[in-house]
């Protein structure tokens, strides 16, 4: 089973794997209420999914780390109604699991082999579309982590193994690494994106294009700043608990203009802000699908309905003016 007939969302190749996704991506780090505050139970984050599947989204990505493995097997149980050639399922690896055991984190090959079969077995699959790295291990020689993906690729694990934030030089040197050794390369990049953060911009989405990574953005909406008015930031339980969005400088280097400028957009074309910010970076150069973590079915439809909306090049000018440079988060 897939999509329902009406479905009207836009699909793109992801990168050079030959993969075809949706232009969103539905991201599950708030599926399981065992390490997040606003993390949201097994019958409201099937719902969720359930819809997304409805609106055309065949594209999930989620982690290990994300409640302790519980959102993996909450989308695992959820996609197990539907055909698998369908759906394309992306997880992370690298986070510590078990504060009480140093090898369950990082991107050593026994950290990597023994997460990949537990991922496995929480999803439910024999083989992980895209497995990622969810930051870079600066304790692991990169060429003992690509030698281990490679492995998990040739063994049928994994499709395609794909990064997430890091410098624009580690992955110029990771992938230097793979051609020199013929060992597989990463075909994707999960970097921190929006309108209020586009450091990607000066040298990491220039580098993807030109290696042909395909380019998955998470955080597009900043966390919830370009959801709603900037003095409403507290206004919903993660905005209250989230202490990572309180360390991402979204309200500076003219991150309040941009939020209101977003505001008047919204009301001229009689849409969300989510909206309009998604639609901003669905016609950003290099980027084939954004990340987009909801906690409401409404925000769901919001995010599969904003494919369809297209601004104007004024209004992007509009909207991109009063950005000025930042300090790089997103790494840590």
């Amino acid at each position: 089973m897939g999509p329902s007939t009406d479905s009207r969302m836009e699909y793109t190749s992801l990168g050079e794997t030959g993969m075809r996704v949706s232009r969103i991506c539905l991201g599950c780090m708030s599926f399981g209420s065992s390490r997040y505050e606003w993390g949201l139970d097994r019958e409201r984050s099937q719902a969720i999914i359930e819809r997304a599947i409805d609106l055309g989204i065949n594209f999930f990505d989620t982690a290990n780390i994300y409640n302790y493995g519980e959102s993996e097997r909450i989308l695992g149980e959820t996609l197990s109604e539907y055909d698998r050639s369908w759906p394309v399922v992306a997880t992370k690896v690298y986070m510590e699991m078990d504060e009480a055991n140093p090898n369950s984190g990082g991107l050593s090959r026994k950290a990597i082999e023994h997460e990949l079969a537990a991922s496995k077995a929480r999803l439910g699959l024999e083989t992980i579309d895209l497995y990622q790295i969810h930051r870079w291990d600066y304790e692991t020689a990169i060429e003992e982590t690509l030698e281990a993906l490679d492995a998990a690729v040739r063994r049928g694990d994994v499709h395609a193994i794909g990064a997430s934030s890091m410098w624009a030089y580690q992955l110029a040197e990771a992938l230097h690494t793979s051609d020199r050794r013929d060992l597989a390369r990463f075909a994707t990049m999960q970097n921190h994106h929006s309108l209020v953060y586009r450091e990607e911009e000066r040298e990491m989405l220039p580098l993807c294009d030109r290696e042909g990574l395909g380019v998955i953005p998470w955080s597009p909406l900043a966390k919830g700043f370009l959801a709603r008015p900037h003095d409403e930031r507290e206004s919903t339980r993660r905005g209250r608990s989230d202490t990572i969005l309180h360390r991402r400088p979204y309200d500076a280097g003219g991150g309040i203009e941009i939020n209101e400028r977003v505001q008047e957009l919204a009301a001229d074309y009689g849409v969300s802000m989510a909206q309009i910010a998604l639609a901003w970076q669905l016609q950003t150069d290099h980027v084939d699908a954004p990340i987009v973590g909801v906690t409401k079915v409404e925000h769901v439809e919001e995010a599969a309905a904003a494919v369809d909306l297209s601004l104007s090049s004024g209004d992007v000018e509009y909207l991109e003016a009063p950005y000025q440079p930042l300090p790089v988060k997103g790494h840590e």
